[in-house]
């Protein structure tokens, strides 16, 4: 039976990602290796020559890319055995089993092709009669091998020119341009060769200007120390780990590299599974980067035909559990390896990392404090360079976690409690109750450090900007609660009116910043004055009314006004405190009901209470004695009863109300040791 093969199909059914467009390249690089095995003369006077072709050839800066021509095409010669008639047979064979020892699938032709539009070879090998041969042909998606040349009469030297030519643009644009970059991504790739003992050729890069770029004394200066190998078996698998220690100054990170056919396959980064793996690691000469280099049988035999990924299941499946062995299983084995490869380096970063925790715990987040015992030694290991805005998202994550584990073990506890034996239901009841009550902690200190931060971005809004002048009211108003909204489009979680009194986070109906008329506690339909447009749309009242039984015990309006500002004067357009009090006796006149709209009885009546916040300017006492309050003991603010009005009348400075608050909390803060300035 006779099959034909469509080559373009074979191309078209080839996948190469456009992040691999040096891949065929490198398979060059690592063909050309094994014609050097082959031959014999690896190590001694073995030789590889990669010359990048580009747009432009002229002298330019080789370090920037952006003046760099454009890469047309590579050029890679070695002093292999060339293609005799074997290795020509095995080339004109799509997925040949020549060399397949080796890792060989017979397709590396083909990523050549899906990355250059022509590939022009010239070979000179030694025959079966050891006379000198030379053979020229050019491969094409269009044509497949054209054979332009067979001599057998000329003894030129024994060399192999491969030509790929026309670098496909969608591969061109995401590959790296400088032949330092080439060559770093090379080196990686064929790394194996190098680590092992029989070594590899010399390997050159050479650029425009005769610039060139050596792989072996570019590995020499990566190195920090040998590499050390070991293996491991999973599932009676044998998988061979190279533990290896760049030098620091290199690009790499800490990483994990799959291998199929002693090349680089799959690379995942490392940081952050090993506890203590991150940044820099040190012994005993210095810093270096940390990798581990892991080849088998299986794993080439799982790799797939272009060899950018593997047949594997990321994880097992029960089906095929006991057969398959997943990339999971691999990585859990090889990064337990690792762990303990790199034990002794960690321990320091391990310090480091728990002493960057105390101090974020202790001074900044103590709200985490009870559940620090519940995070996973893996989880608690941190980078100590990590910001303080990530090592709290980091805590936060992990609380979340422990909560969620809570509420399982709940469901579980309460699904059991009758079929579980008394004492073992006993003791896991205790242990659930108490991580709930840890919990429960952590979300106290959790509030309490919210009014630490809350206390302090009110004392940074109340002081003179660089400019020389104050924030707006709207600021603080804020910081007590968002304006234009109510307690039915606001969670009160986030509302901050204990800065004012705690009382106020039990209400009725809370207000900010919104007009008489859509305020449903009242029926006036004044559409002006708590807007108060015509002044400052940000000297707006805060409304609350503290209670739903009936009848409604009080009514409050607080008025807050710019820092320092000192314009009050006669009547309710420029006194903060008649504006309060004619607010209050608006909504009375309008008829209170509840928020749900149940009418209040002798709402004229209803006490009221006026809280002014601003500070004690000129204008201001003015008005306070023009009223007759009384001056507090600290002398900070001012009160008094109305008895017109019916309502007290509170003012407020911006101190006192910093000073009062922090009072009230101090006995929390202390608790928690966190510092009052």
């Amino acid at each position: 039976m006779s099959l034909h093969t469509n080559l373009q199909g074979r191309l078209r059914n080839t996948s190469l990602p456009k992040s691999n467009g040096l891949l065929p390249v490198f398979e060059a690089v690592v063909n050309s290796i094994h014609s050097l095995e082959e031959k014999g003369n690896l190590a001694k006077n073995g030789e590889i020559i990669i010359q990048v072709l580009r747009s432009t050839q002229s002298k330019l800066n080789l370090n920037d890319e952006k003046n760099l021509g454009e890469v047309t095409g590579f050029i890679i010669t070695d002093n292999g055995i060339g293609f005799n008639d074997e290795n020509m047979n095995s080339f004109e064979t799509l997925d040949s089993d020549h060399k397949i020892e080796k890792g060989c699938r017979g397709v590396g032709r083909l990523l050549w092709l899906k990355a250059f539009d022509q590939v022009e070879v010239e070979s000179a090998y030694e025959d079966k009669s050891g006379n000198t041969s030379f053979r020229c042909f050019t491969f094409n998606a269009k044509n497949g091998v054209q054979i332009s040349k067979i001599n057998n009469t000329v003894k030129p030297e024994i060399k192999t020119k491969i030509s790929l030519l026309s670098f496909e643009n969608i591969y061109q644009s995401a590959s790296p341009k400088t032949a330092e970059a080439i060559a770093n991504a090379l080196l990686e790739h064929c790394l194996w060769y190098f680590v092992r003992e029989d070594g590899a050729p010399t390997i050159k890069i050479i650029d425009v200007d005769d610039h060139v770029v050596n792989l072996n004394t570019l590995y020499d200066s990566y190195m920090h120390t040998s590499a050390q190998a070991e293996t491991i078996t999973i599932k009676n698998q044998l998988f061979e780990l190279t533990h290896i220690r760049f030098r620091a100054s290199s690009t790499r990170k800490h990483a994990l590299s799959l291998c199929a056919a002693n090349r680089l396959v799959k690379e995942e980064s490392l940081v952050g599974k090993i506890p203590g793996l991150y940044g820099k690691i040190s012994d005993e000469t210095g810093d270096f980067i940390y990798c581990c280099y892991v080849s088998s049988k299986y794993l080439d035999n799982h790799v797939r035909s272009e060899r950018t990924s593997f047949d594997l299941l990321e994880d097992k499946d029960d089906i095929f559990s006991d057969a398959e062995i997943s990339l999971k299983e691999i990585r859990s084995a090889v990064i337990d390896r690792s762990a303990k490869y790199l034990n002794n380096y960690l321990q320091a970063n391990m310090k480091a990392s728990a002493e960057r925790i105390e101090d974020f715990v202790s001074n900044q987040a103590p709200r985490y404090r009870p559940i620090v015992s519940y995070i996973s030694e893996q989880d608690l290991v941190i980078d100590p360079s990590i910001s303080d805005k990530d090592l709290e998202l980091h805590l936060h994550k992990q609380l979340a976690e422990v909560e969620r584990q809570l509420l399982v073990r709940g469901h579980e506890i309460m699904s059991s409690g009758a079929e579980a034996n008394a004492e073992d239901y006993q003791a896991r009841l205790n242990e659930y109750l108490k991580t709930a009550e840890d919990i429960k902690k952590s979300d106290l200190a959790s509030y309490v450090s919210h009014r630490r931060v809350i206390l302090d971005l009110l004392e940074k809004a109340i002081q003179r900007t660089e400019t020389g002048k104050y924030a707006k009211e709207d600021l603080i108003h804020q910081l007590i609660m968002p304006m234009r909204t109510d307690s039915n489009q606001v969670f009160m979680d986030i509302c901050n009116l204990w800065l004012v009194d705690e009382r106020l986070a039990f209400h009725n109906y809370l207000a900010s910043d919104k007009t008489l008329n859509s305020i449903p506690i009242t029926g006036d339909t004044s559409t002006k004055e708590p807007d108060i447009c015509a002044l400052n749309i940000c000297e707006n009242p805060i409304l609350v009314s503290d209670k739903q039984s009936l009848p409604l015990a009080s009514i409050t309006v607080i008025e807050i006004k710019r820092p320092m500002r000192n314009d009050a004067k006669a009547g309710e357009e420029k006194d903060p405190i008649e504006q309060a009090l004619g607010y209050l006796n608006r909504i009375r006149k309008g008829t209170v009901t509840t928020a749900k709209g149940r009418l209040i009885p002798n709402s004229e009546d209803i006490p009221g209470y006026c809280y002014i916040i601003c500070d004690l300017t000129e204008s201001i006492i003015e008005r306070c004695n023009f009223l007759d309050l009384t001056i507090t003991s600290d002398h900070l603010g001012y009160f008094g009863f109305h008895k017109q009005y019916k309502a007290y009348i509170e003012v407020i400075s911006y101190d006192r109300l910093v000073n009062a608050a922090k009072e009230r909390n101090r006995a929390f803060f202390d608790k928690l040791g966190l510092p009052i300035s």
